[in-house]
């Protein structure tokens, strides 16, 4: 899994991530997402090239969900691909999120 970070100011953040999110890359994850949340912040996960999420990678949405939800932040989930789609939202996680098909949208 590669993630990439980029802050275009104080409030908006976009994580790009590559590959598999699984139980080893989920603390990667983690930590970067952590790393980027603040207090109203707007973060753009750019997931197009996510090709797999286990349930750890639903723990760390989860995780995501909350931290901003706490800070008055809010999360945008780009390009899920369908099989992560689907797993999101038959597991519930989706209702949590906005999602937009791309990075302009």
């Amino acid at each position: 899994m590669d993630i990439t970070t980029h802050a275009f100011n104080d409030q908006i953040t976009v994580i790009q991530v590559t590959g598999a999110i699984d139980g080893s890359t989920a603390p990667i994850l983690r930590e970067a997402i952590l790393s980027a949340c603040s207090t109203g912040q707007l973060l753009l996960l750019d997931m197009q090239h996510v090709h797999f999420m286990s349930s750890a990678g639903l723990r760390v949405m989860l995780l995501l969900h909350r931290k901003l939800e706490q800070s008055d932040g809010r999360v945008i989930l780009i390009g899920l691909l369908e099989p992560i789609y689907d797993a999101m939202e038959a597991t519930g996680f989706l209702k949590y999120f906005e999602t937009a098909s791309d990075i302009e949208t």
